[in-house]
């Protein structure tokens, strides 16, 4: 039985989720995959709790919902941040579930260096240091000899990385078209059904699915960003967001909707790769699809993705999830993938 010691950072909505769940999966990481994951460390915006034995998930889940933070715990420390409390703990595994933020890739970013520089695995479900610098962390990582996985930053519980790293291996992918956002699913679901885009919005605001920031759905940088890290990651093809033409929904009314439907047409906003010489042409954009596609048929909170390739035909896979607890299933995947072999 080994031990795996991890440091939380991030106890948000997908934080305390994957403590939920880590704390009811707990027989079963030991029995199935003969290792123990203790949580030493855990952070967020009020301070740091840190016990080398391994903290009590109930015990900071319940001090972390009646005071609003982990550093109101007995072994806490108010005020600390994350990265200073990580010279303090001795850990093989960085969980990254802080806030993201698109511009600057920080706080997590400095996160994720420290924990690569020491040698730790890193699972991250914030994908803005992903998208910032992904090429200088993939690097890193691999100088270390350790692995960074980032399988729930892209569509949260659905399968997309793995699907395109482990499940075709030895394909040339030819294609990808994911339907990666499902606020702007949602909305056009909804549009087509009678009602308006904001009022569309509106709810999808209220069930949670909607970014902080809702023009990163509704313009389409959501689907970009996305995107660019299944085309670092799986295609192996390295960009920019530069390197994407994005286009969102804003644009698409209610007559467009009805006339693609009279057509036997939907219009989705679909994150494409297609082969271009040697490398992709990538794209975000509402498209035409017909009625009997695989991804047209998706509708609601449903996010999905297609592959076609040239050796093993084409593979769809969708997923309906609702709340935070398919990204903190996807991280809990990851940390299986690194130490349940």
């Amino acid at each position: 039985m080994r031990r795996v010691s991890g440091f939380l950072i991030g106890v948000g909505h997908v934080g305390r989720a994957f403590m939920e769940l880590l704390d009811q999966k707990g027989t079963l990481l030991r029995d199935r995959y003969a290792f123990d994951l203790a949580l030493v460390g855990a952070a967020d915006r009020g301070g740091v709790a840190l016990d080398p034995r391994g903290l009590s998930l109930s015990q900071l889940l319940s001090i972390k919902g009646a005071r609003g933070t982990v550093a109101a715990h007995p072994q806490g420390r108010p005020g600390a941040s994350g990265l200073e409390a990580m010279d303090q703990v001795a850990a093989d595994l960085l969980l990254e579930a802080s806030p993201t933020n698109l511009d600057d890739g920080q706080p997590g970013l400095s996160h994720i260096r420290a924990a690569l520089e020491r040698g730790w695995h890193v699972v991250s479900a914030n994908k803005g240091p992903l998208v910032v610098a992904y090429s200088e962390l993939a690097a890193l990582a691999r100088s270390k000899g350790v692995q960074l996985l980032h399988s729930g930053a892209v569509a949260g519980a659905l399968p997309t990385v793995n699907i395109g790293q482990r499940d075709l291996a030895g394909c040339r992918i030819q294609r990808i078209e994911g339907l990666l956002n499902a606020t702007t699913n949602y909305i056009l679901t909804r549009m087509e059904q009678g009602i308006s885009l904001e009022e569309a919005l509106g709810e999808a605001q209220r069930i949670g699915i909607a970014e902080a920031n809702p023009r990163l759905d509704l313009e389409g940088w959501d689907a970009a960003n996305k995107l660019l890290l299944l085309s670092h990651s799986v295609l192996h093809h390295p960009v920019s967001l530069r390197d994407i033409q994005v286009q969102g929904i804003l644009e698409i009314g209610a007559n467009d909707l009805r006339q693609a439907r009279a057509r036997g047409e939907t219009i989705k906003l679909l994150a494409v790769a297609e082969a271009h010489g040697d490398g992709y042409k990538l794209s975000v954009r509402p498209r035409r699809l017909p009625l009997d596609h695989p991804l047209a048929r998706l509708g609601g909170q449903e996010m999905g993705i297609l592959y076609e390739t040239d050796s093993m035909g084409t593979l769809v896979a969708s997923i309906r999830e609702r709340g935070p607890m398919g990204t903190a299933a996807a991280m809990l995947r990851d940390v299986i993938a690194i130490f349940g072999g």
